[in-house]
């Protein structure tokens, strides 16, 4: 009887990376790993260095308001009534702001174009000077981040060619023109103004970067009360409206009022000893006249003065739990981080550059022995 004996052999699979050979080749390879740490090493230090401050103003808020719908309903009422006097009480309907529309107000090009006049004060300026003039004729961006990270926005820029420069006209006009250095400056305030919604605690987080320190302040400070005054605005607006509705026809009212009144007070003067049927008739009609029109006039006194109290009601109030202040430290730049950063960079692609030679080599002695 034959006995047979099986062996096993225990293969390692071709896709499976040999932790050995994989060290063994970065060993021989580490002058490479090393020479590229380093050189992009300095290149942090050097991009740390040399990259602009940045000083952060947080402010937080939280606004507060009735719902913006209107409680003029006693108008409703009053429609058959005064449709028979000759006015109408006809009035627009509309609807309440969210806070989700909030970054929408802060990001538009009106809000923009108003933030764009902040005065700042900074160390190295005498005087005061606009946030748009600083940003169009006085800062200059750094060099050697223009021309690292911002090297490929200068090649596409290069590429599309220069945009032509419109003026912008002083006439008044419903479509907004910008010119290339307002372009440039809006460009840049995107990147520095910033608003956070919390919706579930119900509160606004709205931050301003600046280069300084007070100026980064100021123009939080700025852009907290210009977006104040824009979500008031939005919120009254209905509000503000019927309040100028119900107003005019008040206006007209007491106008039709005083006519009436005057028309019965002359017709009875005229007529205080005439027994005639056709005089009582006719001062009973202007009396009727005047009775309806004085209805009406009473009653729109008396939403006059609810429309007001709306108004009141729907304008927010704005509780600042954390009012701006001028920030005490720098938010950047990290230079330990940014030094990692590139060191763990220069690394990865010093091995990889080491694996790439051996796989190179591989492939072209298996090219020699087919």
């Amino acid at each position: 009887m034959t006995t047979g004996i099986i062996n096993t052999t225990l293969q390692t699979p071709d896709d499976e990376i040999d932790i050995i050979v994989l060290t063994k080749t970065l060993w021989k390879g580490r002058k490479t790993i090393f020479l590229t740490t380093l050189i992009f090493g300095i290149f942090g230090i050097i991009i740390a260095i040399f990259s602009s401050k940045e000083f952060v103003a947080t402010t937080i808020l939280v606004p507060s308001g009735n719902d913006a719908t209107s409680k003029l309903g006693g108008l409703s009422g009053l429609g058959g009534l005064a449709a028979m006097a000759g006015i109408n009480l006809t009035s627009a309907t509309g609807n309440d702001l969210s806070p989700i529309v909030y970054p929408q107000i802060v990001s538009s090009l009106p809000f923009k174009l108003e933030l764009m006049n902040t005065l700042l004060e900074f160390e190295d300026i005498k005087t005061t000077t606009t946030f748009y003039d600083y940003y169009a004729e006085v800062h200059k961006p750094n060099l050697i981040i223009k021309y690292t990270f911002g090297l490929p926005g200068l090649i596409l820029t290069a590429i599309k060619g220069k945009e032509i420069d419109l003026p912008v006209s002083n006439k008044p006009q419903k479509i907004i023109e910008l010119n290339e250095k307002q372009k440039k400056v809006l460009l840049a305030l995107e990147e520095l103004i910033t608003l956070e919604v919390n919706l579930k605690q119900g509160y606004l987080t709205l931050s301003a970067r600046m280069p300084e320190a007070r100026p980064a302040a100021q123009l939080g400070q700025h852009a907290q009360e210009l977006l104040q005054k824009y979500i008031t605005e939005i919120k009254i607006k209905k509000a503000k409206s019927n309040l100028e509705f119900i107003q005019q026809r008040y206006d007209e009212t007491k106008q039709k009022f005083d006519d009436a009144q005057q028309k019965l007070a002359s017709f009875r003067d005229k007529n205080k000893n005439v027994s005639l049927a056709t005089a009582k008739t006719e001062e009973e009609r202007l009396n009727s006249q005047y009775n309806l029109i004085y209805n009406i006039y009473s009653e729109l006194g008396k939403q006059l003065e609810q429309a007001k109290i709306q108004v009141k009601q729907d304008t927010p109030v704005f509780t600042i739990i954390e009012p701006i202040s001028v920030p005490t430290k720098k938010t950047k730049p990290k230079r330990i981080k940014i030094t990692i950063i590139w060191l763990l960079l220069g690394g990865i692609i010093g091995s990889g550059v080491v694996m790439g030679k051996k796989h190179l080599n591989s492939i072209k002695n298996t090219w020699k022995e087919a």
